[in-house]
């Protein structure tokens, strides 16, 4: 991807602009069961509102947080009919910054802005999955200029690079899905050993290694190696679940509902799960549109968090997360399958999918806590995770 010296570029998805807000329609208020976050420049706004209004603002900010009161969970602000009152009487003008952009979601980097739509908005997720086309990316310029203090671009432009072959891997639909995932998985292993042994310049070749056609099948040929001598599927998806007892609970009615789709997959043991998983892949696995489901989000996943290990150079966590995170909801789908027995159609995936993303990916500390234990838990290894894709 090319820019011009002293511009900034913007890149988002094709379905970027399909988003529509459904107000009181939506299942699952983005104005309820998290803190919203308040910027600065909208609380000096908010200190100054006169008359009635402002003495409710007063009462309903949380001023040295910097954050709106909730009652009961939900926005001091959020009427009956899952309405914002601010909107309503003040005008789009006075919502703080969280709630103008979301559900769209920045990354920065020196000149460039990668703006996407957060999994976390039931929405926004329905957009996401419901694409049968592979995702585009698009591009816009302007002249605003911005210099960083410290940022590695050579570092950062080979992570796009292998950000692209990445995707294009995971949209070569000739290919399976297991193939296609094991692939990225693979790249990514192979690209952090060249970050810590400050190789890059080696990338360029190992990425042309990955897309000769003569590898596809000795890739494929290893993959059905690595299966057999693995511990079974039933073993590693189920530590793979213990990792939510570990992390930070936003809203609370995660907790019930991870532990109810643990005891449906896990708890009538090894037999029980093996068997209908094997139900599962000959009536939704291999189906074109359950792959689809798959590729739609491996792609969201690294698009969104990939090029930053430009901050802390660990790129195969990054991918870890990506794939972790897809086959965790790639499960919570299974658990629903066993209880209806049906295709699971995309308004069942996108919400499960955006439960997930709201506990994970709206937390600082979780997204922090999942790197450190990708890298030392057993279950998220190399291995384990091929043996699973």
């Amino acid at each position: 991807m090319e820019r011009i010296e002293g511009n900034m570029l913007y890149t988002v998805p094709h379905y970027y602009r399909k988003f529509q807000c459904t107000a009181s329609a939506c299942t699952d208020t983005c104005c309820a069961g998290w803190q919203i976050m308040i910027d600065d420049k909208s609380l000096r706004k908010y200190k100054k509102i006169p008359g009635a209004f402002g003495n409710r603002m007063k009462n309903s900010v949380d001023w040295k947080e910097g954050a709106f009161l909730q009652y009961k969970g939900r926005c001091a602000f959020l009427n009956e009919e899952n309405l914002c009152d601010l909107y309503a009487e003040k005008g789009e003008q006075m919502l703080c910054r969280t709630c103008r952009m979301y559900p769209r979601h920045i990354e920065e980097y020196e000149g460039i802005r990668e703006i996407s739509l957060s999994l976390s908005c039931v929405e926004a997720a329905k957009i996401i999955l419901g694409g049968k086309e592979p995702i585009r990316f698009l591009n816009k310029e302007d002249d605003r200029e911005e210099t960083y203090e410290s940022f590695d671009f050579f570092l950062f432009t080979k992570l796009m690079d292998v950000r692209e072959a990445m995707i294009g891997i995971l949209q070569d639909r000739k290919e399976s899905m297991e193939v296609r995932i094991g692939k990225v998985l693979a790249i990514a292993h192979d690209v952090q050993r060249r970050i810590r042994g400050e190789a890059l310049f080696e990338i360029d070749q190992l990425l042309e290694r990955y897309q000769k056609e003569k590898n596809r099948e000795r890739f494929r040929e290893k993959l059905e190696k690595i299966r057999p001598k693995s511990r079974s599927r039933y073993e590693i998806m189920s530590q793979m679940f213990q990792v939510f007892g570990k992390l930070e609970v936003l809203k609370a009615d995660w907790k019930p509902y991870i532990e109810s789709v643990e005891q449906k997959l896990f708890g009538q043991g090894e037999a029980f799960y093996q068997e209908a998983f094997a139900r599962f892949e000959r009536e939704v696995c291999k189906e074109e549109r359950w792959e689809i489901y798959l590729e739609q989000l491996m792609v969201y996943f690294l698009f969104t968090y990939f090029c930053g290990a430009v901050y802390d150079e660990m790129a195969y966590e990054k991918a870890k997360f990506a794939v972790a995170s897809t086959l965790l909801i790639q499960e919570m789908v299974f658990a629903s399958f066993l209880s209806h027995g049906k295709f699971p159609q995309v308004e069942e995936v996108a919400e499960i999918a955006h439960r997930y993303a709201k506990e994970v990916e709206h937390s600082d500390t979780n997204l922090k806590r999942l790197e450190e234990l990708f890298q030392k838990e057993k279950s998220f290894h190399l291995l384990s995770l091929l043996a699973v894709v």
